[in-house]
């Protein structure tokens, strides 16, 4: 009797899963084992949102593993001595586990090969399975990576993606391996209200309903903010709940502009993933440095606090951080606005923003989040760094009636549209009734300051 464990990392479902599938053909017996690692927990990465996430994912992969015969192996402690420890105990000779794109991840990895080598036992590391491409599938002449995102895409989108492969019919688990009891939301503090359910079922669930009632007007509507016309899969992309792979073949099979638009923003993790597997340091560090003089936190202590917590005067601004507090996701215009707000008009390191959004976000993760902010920041790989985006214009352009900032700023319930993005142009009268804060900086002003920081004015 053969025996494997699949190691569960960023990548909880059973549809589309090529290392489980690889242990499968490979023994008679697979061990499907998820570590709660302490690593996480002393990283900060573990905040109450994606734990509730989580949890959820852990529950519903293994109620899938039951209905095929299996179950789902959970242990905590130091991810490769567990994972040597159970292979042990089942006698199995392979371990198999998808790739990482994170320092983190290939720091694992190493430790992997370290623990299970020393007992015999044969590490499978396979292609990474929460990107369509695998980073460094594809590079420029003379560099490990892409810098800039559209010769990527063009490169990325003549490339043929792997099969995919359908979830397992049956998987047969030792008996003799047992696992912790797994985690429940139940049992977490501080979580957003708007939490949504985490799980494979529910990612697949939520993708076919936007496939069939929103997709097709992607192109035109993902911007709106009021619309909220994103696919919001992103969690589930996060957890491995969804197969990029999978996604990219069905929006591509279903075709139109919309499909194309969706696609070019899953080619957006891949292109990040490349960037942060060649340089693992851009996680902490400026990819692009401009020499920058960051106001600290202790420096800006009250414009952090306002920015946080939603009251800094601009209500795009406003709402897009209280819709983040409430839900723990952010419509992703949204996210560049209160980034640049934050990093070019309140001249904050952009690490402090970052922080924050790992610290709500259930979507939050190393890649994209640190990517993302020093894009926004002008220190990433964004071709025009300086750019500002103004909120006052970028609001009145994609919340044109003010729908969003009222949603998340019952304060301007009942200002008119022509206000709702400039309250403080109100009457004065009317201005002294609101329950609204005044602007926290002229925008003039940081502008000012922003050029001069970077020499530009």
């Amino acid at each position: 009797m053969t025996r494997a464990v699949v190691l569960f990392t960023s990548d909880l479902r059973l549809h589309d899963h090529p290392p489980l599938r690889a242990a499968l053909a490979a023994a008679d017996e697979v061990v499907p084992l998820f570590v709660r690692d302490p690593g996480v927990h002393a990283a900060g990465f573990d905040a109450p949102n994606r734990s509730a996430f989580l949890a959820d994912c852990l529950a519903d992969l293994d109620a899938s593993l039951r209905r095929r015969g299996g179950r789902l192996v959970v242990r905590s402690g130091p991810v490769a001595r567990e994972a040597a420890a159970v292979a042990a105990e089942c006698g199995a000779e392979q371990v198999h586990v998808a790739a990482s794109a994170t320092g983190y991840g290939q720091r694992r990895e190493e430790r992997l090969r370290e623990h299970l080598g020393a007992r015999g036992v044969d590490l499978h590391v396979h292609d990474a399975v929460t990107t369509a491409l695998p980073p460094g599938r594809v590079t420029p002449s003379g560099s490990d990576h892409y810098a800039v995102f559209s010769p990527y895409f063009r490169r990325w989108s003549a490339e043929r993606l792997r099969d995919t492969c359908p979830a397992p019919r049956t998987v047969r688990v030792p008996e003799e391996v047992r696992g912790e009891p797994l985690p429940s939301r139940d049992a977490l503090s501080g979580l957003s209200p708007g939490l949504p359910a985490g799980g494979e079922e529910a990612g697949r669930q939520a993708f076919s309903r936007w496939a069939r009632s929103g997709m097709s007007r992607y192109e035109e509507r993902h911007d709106e903010l009021a619309a909220d016309g994103t696919s919001r899969l992103s969690p589930y992309l996060h957890f491995g709940a969804l197969s990029p792979v999978e996604l990219v073949r069905r929006a591509r099979a279903d075709g139109g502009p919309g499909a194309e638009a969706f696609v070019r923003q899953l080619c957006w993790r891949d292109f990040h993933h490349q960037v942060l597997a060649a340089r693992p340091d851009a996680s902490v560090r400026d990819y692009r440095t401009r020499h920058d003089r960051w106001r600290s936190e202790e420096q800006a202590a009250e414009d952090v606090a306002a920015w946080r917590e939603g009251r800094t005067g601009y209500p795009v601004v406003d709402a897009a951080m209280r819709q983040l507090l409430h839900e723990g996701w952010m419509h992703n215009r949204a996210r560049l606005l209160v980034a640049s707000f934050l990093t070019k008009t309140l001249y904050v390191d952009w690490r402090i923003g970052a922080r924050h959004f790992l610290d709500l976000l259930v979507d939050g993760d190393i890649v994209n989040n640190q990517l993302n902010w020093q894009w926004a920041a002008g220190t990433g790989t964004d071709t025009r760094p300086h750019r500002v985006l103004n909120p006052v214009v970028q609001g009145r352009r994609f919340d044109p009636r003010g729908t969003y900032v009222r949603r998340w700023v019952p304060e301007l319930r009942d200002v008119e549209d022509r206000f709702v993005h400039e309250p403080w142009r109100l009457p004065e009268d009317r201005r002294a009734g609101l329950d609204y804060p005044g602007p926290l900086i002229d925008l003039a002003e940081g502008l000012a300051r922003f050029r001069h920081a970077r020499g530009r004015d």
